[in-house]
């Protein structure tokens, strides 16, 4: 066995709650627990830095858990905090978490920003930026679909991808601001950008490569408005969501169909624009 197979051996497996678990050289993630059918295994928050480097960026400081924000905090100088997006369970810990740490804190939601980065306050992110923070250059994603707000960041060896693209299962369209139109794009962007590029998700565990997964998920969705199709052809032309959803969704647990309503609303949507 080499030193590479003994350290793997050691490293923890997701789902790890309560524990900094690395993932690649510069990627590690702690586990909240908050487990759920809108968040699988729980909220990943990602701890990011250079090696060597004492400072941290963290993204997606996760829910109000003390406990988690804690162990989140104690890794180290939080240099910035950035945010995926405006759910709570990303989120609802972030003015604990800026109040405990000092950091400030970036998102494309005005809402979410905190403090001073680099000695002037902290602006919205801009999609193609590249933050410099923890030994790291950092490029900021505008990837909307899932909500408006939603952003992926890019490392030389991973993405970020919020819940744009999860490590299982499928991301559903928030009915308020997403779409499926924006969703579509972003996808392809993550297929240009992804390839050879380690999956960070923010809920579920890490894949090999970003590019592959966002594919998956293209012809997924592909599928999917293909049996809308087919429904308003059975259901007629104005079938509203919910009918829908009774016809692609048979198979699926009956608790899933709210979160099913959601994302076929956003396909009737996008067939109907």
């Amino acid at each position: 066995m080499t030193a590479r197979d003994t350290a793997d051996a050691a490293t923890p497996a997701h789902p790890a709650y309560a524990q900094l678990r690395p993932v690649t050289p510069t990627a590690a993630v702690v586990l909240a627990r908050n487990p759920g059918r809108m968040t699988l295994d729980g909220t990943n928050t990602w701890i990011l830095r250079a090696p060597g480097t004492r400072e941290c960026v963290v993204v997606d400081p996760g829910p109000r858990d003390r406990e988690h924000l804690r162990i989140v905090a104690e890794q180290g100088p939080v240099a910035l905090t950035l945010i995926s997006h405006r759910h709570p369970d990303h989120t609802a810990g972030l003015k604990r978490f800026v109040k405990a740490t000092g950091s400030p804190a970036r998102a494309f939601a005005g809402q979410f920003l905190h403090g001073q980065f680099d000695g002037h306050d902290v602006e919205p992110l801009v999609d193609g930026e590249v933050i410099e923070a923890a030994g790291l250059r950092i490029g900021v994603l505008r990837t909307p679909g899932h909500t408006a707000d939603s952003a992926s960041f890019v490392l030389d060896d991973a993405v970020l991808t919020g819940d744009t693209i999860l490590g299982r299962g499928t991301t559903v369209i928030d009915s308020r601001d997403g779409t499926l139109a924006d969703y579509l794009d972003s996808l392809r962007r993550l297929v240009d950008l992804g390839v050879g590029r380690r999956l960070l998700p923010a809920h579920g565990p890490d894949q090999p490569d970003t590019a592959d997964v966002a594919r998956a998920y293209l012809a997924h969705r592909e599928e999917r408005l293909d049996q809308v199709r087919a429904a308003l052809i059975t259901l007629g032309p104005d079938a509203k969501p919910m009918q829908v959803v009774r016809h692609v969704y048979a198979d699926v647990d009956k608790k899933l169909w709210p979160a099913a309503r959601s994302s076929v609303k956003a396909q009737l949507d996008y067939l109907r624009r």
